[in-house]
């Protein structure tokens, strides 16, 4: 997508320009993905135009393949930010309906090639969101690396929003979750998609603390309605006002529920794609640290705590950067 923000902390009706960057769900987790050495292709639909070629180069940019992105259509997607403070919260407008991978239809891409010598797929609820073509092309590329042998992960991310085309999240979400080994959610998502929930808990008044254990109930009825998955991760933030956060995560594994250290985030520079950097840090961890759960869910929460520094959608951090802060580094001096 393209994303259009107001500068600083200026709401829509005071902006005179936008600052134009890239930016999207599965595209953020490729890109923290690169960062971190990996190969990476990202697979979607762009129009044949100028917008649509910036945003490729973006992606090259940062060492994300794009080999498998197909053309048609006419548009990219947009969205608008405006960032909150203090007590304001921040808001975001989508300008997506007719964009290309909202009319994309099974058959356009050849998931058999995509999926060749592929170890590992990640999908977003944000694009079954889009329109019943984009559902089915999803529910397709599942079936397929299910078939193939590859590990599907999701971010369950529901975006009220966005579902607009006739369907419920609730509908459409359950047959494609059924074929992920990852599912990776927050509160919210769990409620709205699959009205899961930890009893008596309200994130709006969290006083900025969310206690780990509460979600081992989640994670457990998640993985009970979903049996495939073999890790159900929750990520934890308490809101202490726009700019003040706590933001740590679990992950159950079945057996034992893991926790991470809490972050005081008290300056946040850009939430968005906090989630996105999350799932990177968290397949880069599965994928690296095999058989510790722990170290992977605390690179995934420290990989996302530094994602709230970065200007932008992507998160440009590195893997000794992270790990780093997994080690108590976060004074932040200056490197030299």
């Amino acid at each position: 997508m393209l994303r259009l923000a107001t500068s600083g902390n200026l709401r829509f009706c005071q902006a005179s320009e936008f600052t134009a960057t890239f930016g999207g769900g599965e595209a953020n987790v490729a890109v923290s993905l690169a960062n971190y050495g990996m190969d990476t292709e990202f697979v979607t639909r762009l129009p044949e135009n100028d917008i649509a070629q910036c945003c490729i180069k973006e992606l090259h940019k940062y060492g994300v393949g794009t080999k498998y992105i197909i053309r048609g259509g006419e548009r990219l997607g947009i969205y608008f930010l405006e960032t909150g403070a203090v007590s304001r919260a921040s808001k975001i407008v989508y300008d997506r309906a007719h964009s290309s991978i909202s009319d994309i239809k099974p058959g356009m891409i050849d998931w058999e090639s995509v999926f060749h010598d592929a170890d590992w797929f990640h999908w977003t609820g944000i694009t079954p969101a889009l329109s019943q073509g984009a559902a089915d092309v999803c529910l397709e590329a599942i079936k397929c690396a299910n078939k193939m042998g590859v590990t599907v992960s999701t971010d369950l991310n529901f975006r009220k929003k966005l579902w607009k085309y006739g369907k419920s999240a609730s509908e459409v979400m359950p047959a494609l979750v059924e074929g992920c080994d990852v599912i990776l959610g927050n509160e919210e998502d769990a409620e709205k998609v699959f009205g899961i929930k930890p009893e008596g808990f309200d994130v709006t008044s969290t006083g900025g603390h969310v206690e780990a254990a509460e979600f081992e109930s989640v994670c457990r009825q998640i993985m009970k309605r979903f049996p495939k998955a073999k890790k159900v991760i929750i990520t934890l933030r308490g809101s202490v006002n726009a700019n003040h956060n706590t933001w740590a995560g679990v992950l159950w594994d079945g057996t034992t529920l893991f926790r991470s250290t809490t972050y005081d985030i008290t300056h946040i520079v850009d939430r968005v794609g906090g989630g996105d950097s999350f799932m990177g840090g968290l397949i880069y961890g599965l994928l690296t640290y095999k058989g510790d759960d722990q170290k992977a869910l605390d690179f995934a929460v420290a990989a996302s705590c530094l994602k709230h520094t970065i200007y932008g959608d992507f998160n440009m951090v590195t893997v000794e950067e992270v790990e780093n802060l997994m080690k108590g580094d976060g004074s932040g001096r200056v490197s030299r």
